[in-house]
């Protein structure tokens, strides 16, 4: 079975996908060999908690696919939260310099960002309003 960001997006909230995504990156230690395939019959064959301390701490198959599936899932979802948190910043007078700025990005980028969010999120009505509250595209 394939496994896909739109298969756990929504299953996953952001706050859940974001600690499932830190669970299994930190569980992974990378100790295992680089371009070397798992063996499942190397395995122990005791059933019991030390076996899993023996045998490191990789991921499987599974779990790898999960945790690339999981890093774009909260990727998406932090994504969408930009035009909730610009919105607000708007709403309270912050400029597109100090939206720029908590962006890391140009006021240009981020008013871009801004717009291309409006029009992929929002129903016309609301973004017309919301296209009001952003204003001009800001220039250097």
């Amino acid at each position: 079975m394939d496994l896909t960001p739109e298969d756990l997006e929504a299953e996953f909230s952001l706050p859940t996908a974001a600690t499932r995504l830190d669970f299994l990156s930190r569980r992974d230690d990378g100790t295992s060999t680089l371009n070397s395939v798992h063996d499942a019959a190397d395995e122990h064959e005791d059933d019991d908690w030390s076996a899993l301390k023996a045998a490191g701490t990789s991921l499987d198959v599974h779990e790898a696919l999960e945790l690339l599936a999981l890093g774009e899932v909260v990727s998406r979802k932090a994504h969408d939260s930009q035009l909730v948190g610009i919105r607000a910043a708007l709403r309270n007078g912050a400029s597109w310099e100090q939206i720029a700025a908590a962006l890391g990005v140009t006021q240009e980028q981020a008013w871009d960002g801004f717009a291309e969010s409006i029009s992929t999120q929002l129903e016309p009505g609301v973004a017309d309003a919301v296209r009001q509250l952003a204003g001009a595209r800001p220039t250097s």
